[in-house]
């Protein structure tokens, strides 16, 4: 990150931090709402304290480790920062250094609602206590690894670029890859993690058999809103400044994110009949999904393609859950890690040299970026799978994974909680 931290220089570039920064974290709440609409109202206080929870113990897993692993400067074997390089980022604030400090305070709001992501794989039926270990160790062995590789700088003086990142080892002589703010990073990666955990848990009683619907669409309707508020701070802030990129990230951010909608809405309405308000919410999600690493690579046509293939493709993938025998409950995997996959590779398609400065296949660049996107969409899908898998596994045999059946059927919030979100829990 301390390429990232260069551009944070100047009065103007830390405000628009400072803004987008604030931006970011509204997400987590946002997410809560979104999430806690869609589950059930014996558990809706349990999904939204999972994305609480998750920023509660995102920011200490960054503070004491993540940005040290994440942020450059000394590494080990040239893979990921010293975790004790910056214990507590004492160094950082120390340092006085305006853009260094909120650009470290920027990378923990991207930490927190990432791992937040996951929570919705799991819905009904995680241990409290287990998501909230489970988070604090995502944030420091998955997360902060694969924004190294992604986004950091390797060791000073050693002409060692980010891993996946253009320059680096792995595609030194190549193009790319680009992700500007995150379809490697916090999408693919916490939706891989969403499938792992769901996989680990086990489906919930009843499913596929008895209906699990939304019971509030308001408020997903509401989270999606606010998510879609907070995604300009995701996007046209990871330009470090209020510039070119940015104004290019916002305009590609709106363009993609309503047509997304359109796209969703349009394929419920061909295979159902009906457009539905959880579609138009779904919709507005996987195109803010699917633009975040295309934003500042494409033009609006891009982004057109990108946002209506994003919604088809994940209002499409939601129903393969039923198909695969996997209980993704609020569909993380449907959404974050198919659009964020589609959005990945779209930059190998349609990214203009104009912008980018690599074009896609179809604006005469060859293959070749193409191919360099995959990679790293494949890296980070096979790390993260694995890391995921091992964190998962020590949790279940040391603290166990899943409430018991007697508490996911009369309630997880009041068995959990201690309370119920309405006076009647149907």
């Amino acid at each position: 990150m301390e390429d990232a931290m260069a551009y944070a220089d100047g009065v103007g570039a830390v405000g628009w931090l400072l803004v987008s920064a604030s931006l970011v974290l509204l997400m987590t709440p946002a997410l809560a709402f979104f999430y806690g609409g869609m589950s059930r109202s014996k558990s809706v206080l349990n999904m939204m304290m999972m994305s609480f929870g998750a920023m509660g113990v995102g920011v200490l897993a960054w503070v004491l480790f993540g940005y040290s692993i994440s942020g450059g400067g000394e590494t080990v074997n040239n893979l990921f920062g010293d975790p004790f390089g910056d214990f507590g980022m004492i160094a950082t604030l120390e340092s006085g250094d305006a853009g260094a400090i909120i650009a470290a305070g920027f990378g923990a709001t991207f930490a927190i609602i990432t791992v937040a992501l996951i929570s919705g794989s799991v819905a009904d039926r995680m241990k409290f206590g287990s998501w909230l270990v489970f988070a604090f160790l995502w944030v420091i062995l998955v997360y902060s690894p694969v924004a190294h590789w992604v986004w950091g700088t390797g060791t000073a003086g050693e002409g060692f670029d980010a891993l996946l990142g253009g320059g680096g080892p792995l595609f030194a002589d190549l193009p790319g890859p680009y992700d500007f703010a995150g379809g490697t990073v916090v999408h693919i990666n916490a939706g891989v993690a969403g499938l792992v955990l769901a996989l680990l848990l086990g489906i919930r009683k009843g499913f596929g058999k008895e209906p699990m619907r939304p019971h509030n669409l308001p408020f997903v309707m509401l989270g999606a809103a606010l998510l879609w508020f907070g995604w300009f701070g995701f996007n046209a802030g990871s330009a470090f400044a209020a510039d070119s990129y940015a104004a290019v990230a916002w305009v590609n951010t709106t363009v993609a994110t309503a047509i997304a909608m359109l796209g969703w809405l349009i394929t419920e309405k061909i295979r159902d009949g009906k457009a539905t308000s959880l579609g138009a919410a779904s919709g507005v999600v996987a195109g803010l999904v699917s633009i975040t690493p295309a934003c500042a690579s494409v033009d609006t046509w891009g982004a057109i393609i990108i946002g209506f293939f994003a919604g088809v493709l994940s209002a499409l993938a939601v129903g393969l859950k039923y198909k695969l025998g996997y209980d993704d409950s609020l569909d993380v995997v449907g959404v974050h890690l198919v659009s964020g996959l589609w959005g990945t590779l779209a930059i190998g398609l349609v990214a203009t040299e104009a912008i980018n400065g690599d074009a896609g296949l179809f604006f005469g660049g060859g293959i070749t970026l193409l191919g360099v996107q995959a990679a790293a969409a494949a890296v980070t899908i096979v790390y993260s799978a694995i890391a995921t898998l091992i964190i998962g596994l020590l949790i279940k045999y040391t603290m166990g994974l899943r409430v018991s059946e007697d508490v996911e059927v009369s309630g997880i919030d009041l068995a959990v909680h201690g309370e119920t979100a309405y006076e009647e829990v149907k």
